[in-house]
């Protein structure tokens, strides 16, 4: 047990080989077919999306993986080229609608008009199914958050780094997860991690998909 703003929280990790075995096998089928069948479809949003500004399509992001390990992170840019510079300046003029480290705005200005509706559509993460197949990430998991994000984690965060980041989480799934606070979000990662599972993981998968195709409401 851990105490955190002053509660107690519960918390204990226990390494299950057996699941990562089988999780990392769905993970390169999954992620090899849809590259196979839907490859061609990503390529093009990344041509448009270049042809919107002419600046390099693809957003390259260093995050923290398992156990704090820096990766590469991949995304169909969706905001304007000079984005991180903007977001100091956003931070510094005190604009940061997030409770915790990470940055969140309702209307971000540096998001293109493109970029909108790859956002919308989620298209501007599928690049990260090539990142899925190589094994940085996983199809499920903790988002993988940036590494200034990770200097501010207490110690009880810190623990959403005991498994390899996702695609798919907890958080997304739920109705009102823009309403849920940073810890409310880091609760649900860590409940993930100990109740983590095969079923676990296809609930998260179809409901994701279901919410990506049909359900905008927790938008």
């Amino acid at each position: 047990m851990e105490k955190e703003n002053n509660t107690i929280k519960e918390y204990k990790y226990k390494k299950k080989p057996i699941f990562a075995f089988c999780k990392r096998t769905f993970d390169i089928l999954s992620s090899g077919i849809f590259l196979l069948l839907f490859g061609w479809f990503i390529l093009l949003m990344v041509l448009i999306k270049w042809l919107e500004d002419f600046h390099n399509p693809i957003y390259t992001s260093i995050r923290v993986g398992k156990n704090g390990k820096l990766i590469k992170f991949h995304k169909i840019r969706s905001m304007c080229p000079n984005a991180d510079k903007m977001k100091d300046e956003l931070i510094a003029k005190g604009l940061n609608e997030a409770d915790g480290p990470a940055f969140k705005m309702k209307n971000d200005p540096r998001i293109t008009k493109f970029g909108k509706f790859l956002r919308k559509t989620s298209i501007d993460e599928l690049p990260q199914i090539w990142d899925i197949f190589i094994g940085r990430i996983s199809v499920v998991g903790p988002r993988s958050p940036l590494p200034n994000e990770v200097n501010e984690y207490t110690p009880y965060q810190l623990h959403r780094l005991d498994v390899k980041g996702g695609l798919l989480c907890l958080w997304q799934i739920q109705h009102n997860r823009n309403d849920l606070s940073f810890d409310e979000w880091i609760d649900l990662d860590l409940e993930y991690i100990q109740k983590r599972s095969i079923l676990l993981d296809l609930k998260i998968i179809f409901k994701g998909a279901w919410m990506v195709l049909f359900d905008r409401s927790g938008e």
